[in-house]
């Protein structure tokens, strides 16, 4: 289905067959100069096809595994997450400036995703640290360097309440410098889901939240965005906790928006939080056509995951990315 829909585009004009991008999103690659255009997106289980890690799901996730994870498959989605990008430029005026992703197994995946598709030509830069979660995955974060300059990053790793380290991803801190001279850090999250049980999960992602908003009050009074799968909905009492950061996915979620889909339910766990300084627009959850299947179970549609079970579906996630402009 991605195949067919993502040929369906390019025929259209939105991707040349060399991989450079169609004149509409090179007419817009640089988009408007004083504005920053920031997505994130959870991108499940995004695995290289080789068993060679310790990790819980490396296995599973291999050409021998119960997946039946190949390098074609791999490629497949590597093509349509990069094909992604661009639809989304093209539908926003630009090529995200900044890209968090959660669920990526290494730098590896991303260096294919980069040099590997029809992002090559483009001049994005990676940051990742291995974390200690015990799936062996991720989170990681692109930025374009003729629009950024990186100053510094590191990861933040996450500590239960005796102060031992907790197995799960760790928040990634990354400070750059925009065209403009000023400084801006991201943090990008995917805090602890909640596996076993709302309640019984629910101090591990408060842990989250506290060394979340310990990490922004350090950096104060300069400018903070934090984004990611935050694994709750915006409405959860917890964020408040975060202020003075703004909670810019509630409204949306008062709405009954979601960024993805449970038993015919919309839910949004994937949020944006910023300074009270940084000018943005209103959040966006962003459907690629695509990335959306039919919910044949409820009603409506829903995103198109790479599996659905051990059934191979060809898609990128159970999540929709999200997006943000920012005023610089």
């Amino acid at each position: 289905m991605v195949a067919l829909m993502a040929a369906l585009w390019l025929l259209q004009g939105g991707l040349k067959a060399d991989g450079k991008a169609g004149s509409q999103v090179e007419d817009r690659a640089g988009g408007q100069a004083d504005t920053l255009r920031v997505m994130f997106w959870n991108l499940e289980n995004f695995f290289d096809w080789k068993n060679d890690s310790t990790s819980v799901s490396d296995a599973e996730f291999s050409s021998r595994g119960e997946r039946h994870w190949t390098r074609r498959r791999f490629q497949a989605k590597a093509d349509a997450i990069a094909k992604a990008l661009l639809w989304t430029a093209g539908q926003e005026g630009g090529l995200p400036d900044a890209v968090g992703f959660a669920e990526v197994e290494n730098a590896f995946v991303l260096r294919c995703l980069l040099q590997g598709t029809a992002l090559r030509k483009l001049d994005y830069r990676l940051v990742h640290f291995d974390s200690g979660d015990p799936r062996g995955i991720d989170v990681a974060f692109l930025y374009r360097s003729s629009r950024l300059e990186l100053l510094s990053a590191k990861a933040c790793p996450l500590y239960e309440a005796d102060s031992s380290r907790m197995a799960t991803r760790d928040i990634l801190l990354v400070q750059v410098r925009t065209r403009r001279a000023d400084t801006l850090t991201f943090l990008i999250n995917h805090h602890p889901s909640k596996y076993g049980g709302a309640e019984v999960s629910e101090p591990r992602r408060k842990r989250a939240v506290e060394r979340l908003r310990a990490l922004a009050d350090s950096l104060a009074p300069a400018p903070v965005m934090a984004m990611g799968d935050f694994n709750d909905t915006p409405d959860n009492p917890l964020y408040r906790r975060l202020e003075p950061l703004r909670n810019l996915a509630l409204p949306l979620h008062n709405k009954g928006e979601g960024t993805i889909k449970y038993q015919g339910k919309w839910e949004l766990i994937d949020l944006f939080f910023v300074s009270p300084q940084v000018r943005t627009s209103a959040m966006k959850i962003v459907r690629i056509p695509f990335l959306m299947a039919p919910d044949k179970a409820f009603s409506g549609e829903k995103p198109l995951r790479t599996y659905s079970g051990p059934r191979y579906l060809g898609g990128v996630s159970d999540h929709c990315p999200i997006w943000l402009n920012v005023k610089e």
